[in-house]
């Protein structure tokens, strides 16, 4: 019986969203032959946490499902143990990396890949706390249906699939990601801003283009940007063995074998998209992927629209804007590379993509200024807290510029010593189930 990770990393109350995770553990266990850790990774405070226990606490009369809820302290006491016995450099630094003090979506993710190889989880299969799943016939429409039809299979060994869009020259190689999208709100809440100011828009999101994109490229990108699968609701399996685009699968709906071990996510702070990096690795050097249309259903939680949080959302976006100058550089060289990137068992090396990334760092921050530039000019536009959102972001402007190149800095250095932690966290366990 093969161990898998269902995980959840959350910052918000999510009952609702725990409860039908809950039932998606269930669902895998009665269809396939798997044993479940189910983990959510827990940052709220202590009543959120409460009930995020309470309602997890509904899979421990499920066979074969085990829960795992660390809050904040305990996680921080699990990574402290794993950093420690793999004796890296610059444990506190290498800590900090993987558990800021702010919000960091790479770096969620990458403590649910270690605490997955702490549990002997090949395979981690993440959901997010602001999502919910499609219902078809009165029933959930659970993707890890898909995901655990072919996660970690050879290619050629995919049998439930409607049809295959692969070269049988990569039929040996694993299939390292199953995915699909969402339906719903925008991935990112700016659809006011497409509402008050069509320009406006569309100045914001094209800051996502490099700098070769021909002006045709980018009405195209604006276009499909932050809209998953649109708003059409499922009405029967669709699933294809492929090289996975990395525009038609979210993180909200992913599953990873074996990658996840051999290269982190970026653990950039306050950026939204920070946790992309391994559709372009796994898009880029070639290897098989199962897209498959059981989306899930996103909405935009109530957070997001107060005054409070609105600097802080926008900010988060403005970063991820920026990080694209090095990202851009570095998806171009690994497209160039291709299965260079593999090693002889078709497995990525971490060295190569390390090299790229720290290459990435001696870029010209040119861009970046113009970026800005542009960002300054539509935000005031739209007046209000836009506007006043435009005098914060000038008003940090050059740390802003500086924090990108270090996000990139940061990214090589854990890539570095992402071996080792997973060694490390493979030796470690995790203790008992359940409990902050």
């Amino acid at each position: 019986m093969r161990a898998v990770c269902l995980t959840l990393p959350t910052n918000r109350e999510c009952a609702a969203t725990i409860t039908a995770l809950v039932a998606e553990a269930a669902y895998a266990v009665e269809k396939f032959d798997v044993r479940v850790d189910l983990l959510i990774l827990d940052s709220c405070g202590a009543a959120e946490f409460t009930a995020h226990a309470e309602a997890a606490a509904a899979a421990n009369a499920l066979p074969n499902v085990a829960v795992h809820h660390p809050d904040e302290a305990r996680q921080r006491e699990l990574l402290r143990e794993i950093i420690a016995r793999s004796g890296i450099d610059r444990p506190e630094y290498v800590l900090d990396l993987m558990l800021p003090e702010r919000l960091s979506y790479g770096a969620c993710t990458n403590r649910a890949f270690l605490i997955a190889a702490a549990l002997g989880c090949r395979s981690v299969h993440r959901r997010d706390s602001d999502s919910r799943y499609q219902e078809f016939d009165g029933e959930p429409v659970f993707p890890i249906h898909h995901e655990l039809a072919a996660i970690g299979l050879r290619a050629r060994e995919v049998t439930e699939v409607t049809e295959t869009a692969l070269d049988p020259a990569h039929g040996d190689k694993p299939v390292v990601l199953v995915g699909a999208s969402f339906i719903g709100d925008l991935s990112v809440d700016i659809a006011e801003i497409r509402e008050l100011d069509p320009d406006a828009y569309y100045e914001i999101v094209s800051q996502w283009a490099n700098g070769t994109t021909t002006e045709a490229e980018k009405r195209e990108l604006v276009e499909e940007s932050f809209t998953g699968a649109g708003t059409d609701p499922f009405t029967g399996d669709h699933s294809v063995l492929t090289h996975v685009d990395p525009m038609r699968v979210d993180m909200c709906n992913i599953a990873f074998h074996d990658v996840q071990e051999l290269v982190p996510l970026l653990p950039a702070t306050d950026t939204v998209g920070s946790d992309y990096f391994l559709f372009h690795l796994i898009y880029d050097a070639k290897l098989p992927g199962v897209l498959h249309n059981r989306h899930i259903v996103n909405f935009h939680t109530p957070d997001r629209k107060t005054d409070a949080n609105f600097a802080n959302y926008h900010l988060r976006l403005a970063k991820f804007f920026l990080s694209m100058l090095y990202l851009h550089f570095v998806y171009d060289r690994m497209a160039e590379a291709g299965e260079t990137l593999l090693d002889e068992r078709n497995r990525v090396r971490p060295d190569a993509i390390a090299a790229l990334v720290r290459q990435s760092t001696e870029l010209d921050v040119a861009d970046n200024v113009r970026r800005l530039d542009h960002l300054d000019h539509a935000y005031r536009g739209l007046g209000g807290r836009y506007a006043h959102f435009a005098d914060s972001l000038a008003a940090r402007r050059d740390r802003l510029l500086d924090e990108a190149r270090r996000d990139m800095a940061d990214f090589a250095l854990l890539i570095d010593v992402w071996g080792a932690l997973v060694g490390a966290a493979a030796r470690t366990g995790v203790g008992q189930p359940a409990g902050g």
